[in-house]
């Protein structure tokens, strides 16, 4: 019976005993367990705002949806069953129903733990000197000059897979410093009003995004439609856009081919690695916002943490 039960039934309990009551339930738990629900709570609401949904109360569809972004980022099963915890013990909290048995959410669960298996470590960010070696390490011909302006295009938008695979040609603008992307297809864009961000060109023509993308649209004679898309070992190129698996397979294989470890890494490393290198290379946490196009800074600030840990870093001043 939740502590909400207790005083529908029995409303002449004063609010402040109900009130103790959960000071002493949450006293019932280590304070080590109550920092890492409050701090797993604090990343699920983040990420809810991010996409625009509400995290209290969560529909099953949404825990759903986390909890599998966290799967594909490469937590470990444990770690995403304590994430489920915290969710409950938040709504428990402001006596509201969740239930981690939902069906939709048992079987999702139940697919990571099978899935997944031991844990895993989280994906690595690609930062910029990992992407130039791995655009460098292209093959020649049609597939390469894909791989290279998707890979490209993808660290410099800070692009979701679905949003990198989901550009037509028409969603293009070229312009005299750069391209305007028109994302039609993004995650945190509910009202289906568009997202527009802006790519510049880059500083070498062997790595500038805007290049890559012109000079795969030329090879590939595509003149609308999806941007990217599948392309034989005969050079014949779909009609049907790429997948957002498939990004994760190039992101791997082009990570394998530049002599960096596949597993390390996955399609949601080119968005974190902007982020991470942006920050490293001392953009302001506003500009790094205004690409990724995050609604919630703490997302933001876990990737410029990431980047700035070695700028003025305190051990650096021992003298050893």
């Amino acid at each position: 019976m939740t502590l909400q039960t207790v005083a529908e039934v029995a409303p002449a309990i004063p609010q402040e005993l109900i009130d103790s009551a959960r000071r002493y339930a949450d006293n019932s738990r280590a304070a080590n367990t109550l920092r890492a629900y409050r701090s797993d709570w604090k990343q699920f609401a983040a990420w809810a705002d991010e996409q625009g949904l509400p995290a209290m109360p969560a529909a099953p569809q949404t825990v759903t949806a986390y909890i599998t972004a966290l799967a594909d980022q490469g937590l470990a099963a444990g770690t995403i069953g304590r994430r489920l915890i915290a969710i409950g013990q938040a709504h428990a909290a402001q006596g509201l129903q969740f239930d981690p048995r939902h069906p939709l959410i048992a079987a999702t669960m139940k697919g990571i733990r099978r899935t997944l298996g031991a844990a895993q470590a989280p994906k690595e960010a690609l930062l910029t000197e990992d992407v130039r070696a791995m655009v460098l390490a292209l093959p020649e011909g049609l597939l390469g000059l894909r791989d290279r302006a998707l890979l490209l295009l993808g660290f410099a938008g800070a692009l979701r897979r679905s949003e990198l695979v989901g550009l037509d040609v028409e969603d293009l603008g070229f312009e005299q410093a750069g391209v305007v992307l028109t994302l039609r297809r993004s995650k945190t864009d509910q009202d289906g009003q568009g997202q527009v961000i802006a790519v510049p060109y880059g500083r070498y023509e062997t790595t500038c995004p805007v290049l890559a993308v012109k000079t795969w649209l030329d090879a590939s004679g595509i003149t609308a439609g999806p941007v990217f898309r599948a392309v034989d070992r005969h050079g014949n190129i779909a009609a049907a856009r790429l997948s957002d698996r498939a990004v994760a397979n190039i992101v791997k294989r082009a990570a394998a081919a530049a002599g960096l470890d596949p597993a390390d890494y996955a399609g949601h490393s080119l968005r974190s690695g902007m982020a991470t290198a942006a920050a490293r290379a001392g953009a302001s946490e506003r500009s790094i916002m205004n690409q990724t196009r995050h609604r919630s800074v703490a997302m933001v600030r876990r990737y410029i943490q990431r980047g700035q840990m070695f700028a003025d870093n305190a051990a650096g001043q021992l003298g050893l």
